[in-house]
């Protein structure tokens, strides 16, 4: 009996061990990561120091502990536009030249003056032929200083630009160009018109009005106030009584004054209709005379109240008010030297 149990028990364990055996021979093994797939991660040994880039300065618990342990500022939102945004550009290059627009080079104040081109000018220099100030100069880049005299083979030389200014004047302005009594001058009026020096062509009373003229032309002012050039000049007259329609046939007929008998081209009436009550009239003249409206007007018994020149030269006050200047076009330029 003993044998038949004791070998029925040995079959069942051993089916019962084979069992499991092929149970655990069917169980999924986990997969091992290749040590070439991108997901690989290298197991550093337990003791092993981690290495930190150079300039890396490694945190200390303790220094951590502390700054948490510190109250953090609140930034504003003004501080964070200032900060957030902000970067710190190295400057390239150099500084940029500081330039000085009085002065000018050598070579282009021969150019400008019509003596030959840039690069003659050099030549020029470098020969020994042109002086400033009575010594003379081989520097190429020298450059030339306001009041700077320049000679070209004993020659002066003139390179200034030609400037040609209209003002309006106002009343209260004594056309000069400086006043020893600290009087207001015309000059005031036109002093940031332009760097060069220019000055009025012929003269308006303190209290005339009107057009006037400023150029560092020589030639176009000598040319402007000889009479013989007939410079035509329109002033707008206003006299403390009305004139009489005779005494406009006197004023072209010409009238009598203290250095000679004058005359003006055209004496008319400003409003038609009106002879015998007009106290304004319009005058066209050419002659230069000093105060010669005022004292044609005296010598028949009147006086002015108010004088304006409204035209001088075929120039007119247009889109010009009073106290105000405007540089002339190239085209008004060139009428003046043709007319």
């Amino acid at each position: 009996m003993n044998t038949k149990n004791t070998g029925r028990d040995n079959s069942r364990t051993s089916r019962s061990n084979s069992t499991k055996t092929t149970k655990d021979s069917f169980k999924p093994k986990k997969k091992e990561a290749s040590p070439f797939s991108k997901g690989a991660k290298k197991e550093a040994p337990k003791n092993a120091k981690k290495d930190f880039p150079k300039g890396f300065k490694k945190e200390d618990p303790n220094e951590l502990a502390g700054e948490s342990a510190k109250p953090k500022k609140e930034v504003s939102a003004r501080d964070k536009r200032k900060y957030i945004e902000f970067k710190d550009k190295a400057k390239k290059g150099d500084p940029l030249p500081s330039f000085n627009e009085l002065e000018i080079r050598l070579n282009k104040y021969l150019a400008n003056a019509g003596i030959c081109s840039r690069r003659e000018a050099d030549v020029l220099i470098e020969t020994g032929v042109v002086s400033i100030n009575g010594k003379i100069v081989l520097e190429l880049g020298y450059k030339i200083k306001p009041g700077d005299v320049v000679q070209y083979d004993g020659e002066t030389i003139n390179a200034e630009k030609k400037r040609y200014v209209l003002l309006n004047k106002p009343k209260g302005f004594i056309t000069t160009m400086d006043d020893p009594l600290g009087r207001k001058t015309v000059m005031s009026l036109v002093n940031k018109a332009c760097r060069e020096r220019i000055y009025p062509v012929g003269r308006l009373d303190r209290e005339t009005t009107g057009l006037l003229l400023f150029t560092n032309d020589g030639d176009l002012a000598k040319k402007l106030t000889h009479p013989r050039h007939k410079a035509a000049k329109i002033y707008h007259v206003e006299l403390n009584k009305p004139v009489k329609a005779e005494d406009l046939d006197k004023f072209v007929a010409g009238v009598d004054l203290e250095d000679g008998k004058t005359n003006f081209d055209v004496a008319k009436f400003v409003k038609e209709g009106r002879e015998g009550n007009s106290r304004e009239i319009g005058v066209e003249l050419h002659s230069g005379k000093n105060r010669v409206v005022r004292r044609m007007c005296e010598a028949l018994g009147y006086e002015v109240v108010k004088l304006d020149r409204v035209q001088f030269s075929g120039l007119t006050k247009k889109d010009l008010p009073r106290g105000m200047f405007r540089h002339l076009s190239e085209k008004e330029v060139a009428f003046l030297k043709m007319s």
